[in-house]
C-alpha cells in the first residue's frame, strides 16, 4: 500500500484521483483550499478510513510540509485553472501555480518523496502545424495578452520540477493534460463542454467563443486518471515529460452541433466575439491535439472513451 498525497483533491480531476487510488487500496491525504474545488466532490470518500482531507491552501509551508512527511507519493494538481479565472484574477494564477508549486518541490526535496506535477497543453501556446510532440518548440503570445499568464506560469513549474530532478535528483513526473472532461466537472470556469451540455439540456443557447473553426481534443477524466498513477509507479518515466490527451480532434463548432444532436436540444447555436465574454487581453489558438504516440511507448496508454462517451458521461452527469 502507497501513501499518497494530492494537491488540488477536491478538485474535478483530484477527487476522480483520490478515488481511483483509494480502490487500489492506498492510503489518500487531500489538500484543497475550495477556490475551484468542493467537498461535494468528495462526500462519498470521507466514510473511507483510508481518506483524509485538508481544507487549506498549498501556500501554507508548514501544514504542506506535515502532509508530504507521512505521504510517499505527491500528485501535485493544485492551480488555478479556467479561462475565465486566467484571464479574471492573473496575480492569483501566477502565484498560486509558480509559489504553490515551489512549495510543494522544496518540501518534497527535503524529505525525498516522489512528485508528480500536473501540467497542461496551455504552454506549447499557438503551436499548430501539427499534433504536439513533448519537445516541440513552445509559441506563446505577448506578455499583454493575459491569456498566456497561465501557460507562463505552468511552464515555470515545469522548468523547476526538472530543475530539482537534475540539480537535487529529486524522482518526479510530469504529466501535461489535454482537456479533461467527465463527471463532477462544473461549468462554471468556462470548461467548453459543461457549458455546452448545460445549455442544451435547459434549451438555452450555446454560445461559441470566436468563429468555431478552432479544434480541439478532449480526453475523459477517467484516461487521464489510469494514464497518471501508471506514470507515477514507472521509474522510466522519472525527469521525462508525458502528453496525456486523445488524438479524436473536432472544431468547436461540430461539437456543439454534436452536443445539442446528443441533448436533443433546441438550442440556438450563437456565436460571439472573445472580446465581448473576456474583455481585451485575450487570445486563442486555433489547433490542439498531442501527439501521444511517447506515453503509448512506454506504458501502453490509449484512451478507452471516445468523444461521444464522453458528452454521453456529461449529459448524464448534469441530468442526475
Amino acid at each position: 500500500m502507497t501513501t499518497a498525497l494530492v494537491t488540488g483533491g477536491a478538485g474535478f480531476i483530484g477527487s476522480h484521483l483520490c478515488e481511483e487510488l483509494l480502490k487500489k487500496g492506498d492510503e489518500v491525504y487531500c489538500i484543497d483550499n475550495l477556490s475551484t474545488g468542493s467537498l461535494d466532490n468528495i462526500k462519498h470518500l470521507v466514510e473511507n478510513k483510508n481518506f483524509h482531507y485538508s481544507v487549506d491552501t498549498i501556500m501554507n509551508d508548514k501544514v504542506m510540509e506535515k502532509l508530504i512527511i507521512k505521504c510517499g507519493h505527491i500528485y501535485h494538481l493544485a492551480a488555478a485553472v479556467g479561462v475565465k479565472l486566467i484571464m479574471d484574477k492573473p496575480i492569483e494564477t501566477i502565484e498560486t501555480n509558480v509559489l504553490g508549486t515551489g512549495i510543494v518541490l522544496k518540501n518534497a526535496n527535503k524529505h525525498k518523496k516522489k512528485v508528480l506535477l500536473a501540467s497542461t497543453s496551455e504552454i506549447y501556446g499557438n503551436h499548430m502545424q501539427h499534433s504536439l510532440k513533448e519537445d516541440d518548440n513552445r509559441i506563446l503570445g505577448p506578455i499583454k495578452k493575459r491569456r498566456w499568464a497561465y501557460a507562463c506560469s505552468k511552464s515555470l513549474d515545469e522548468f523547476l520540477a526538472q530543475a530539482y530532478f537534475i540539480e537535487k535528483r529529486l524522482p518526479i513526473v510530469i504529466a501535461r493534460f489535454f482537456n479533461t472532461v467527465g463527471p463532477r466537472q462544473t461549468d462554471a470556469y468556462g470548461m467548453v463542454i459543461p457549458n455546452f451540455v448545460k445549455s442544451a439540456l435547459l434549451n438555452k443557447p450555446m454560445y461559441i467563443h470566436g468563429d468555431g473553426k478552432q479544434t480541439r481534443s478532449f480526453t475523459h477524466v477517467n484516461d487521464v486518471v489510469r494514464a497518471t498513477i501508471t506514470l507515477m509507479q514507472n521509474t522510466s518515466a522519472e525527469g521525462d515529460v508525458f502528453n496525456i490527451g486523445s488524438e479524436e480532434e473536432i472544431s468547436i463548432e461540430e461539437l456543439a452541433k454534436k452536443i445539442k444532436k446528443s441533448a436533443g436540444s433546441r438550442s440556438e447555436i450563437v456565436k460571439v466575439s472573445y472580446e465581448k465574454v473576456y474583455g481585451s487581453g485575450f487570445e486563442d489558438m486555433r489547433r490542439r491535439v498531442p501527439n501521444i504516440s511517447k506515453i503509448k511507448k512506454l506504458i501502453g496508454y490509449r484512451p478507452q472513451f471516445k468523444l461521444n462517451d464522453i458528452i454521453a458521461d456529461v449529459i448524464g452527469y448534469f441530468k442526475g
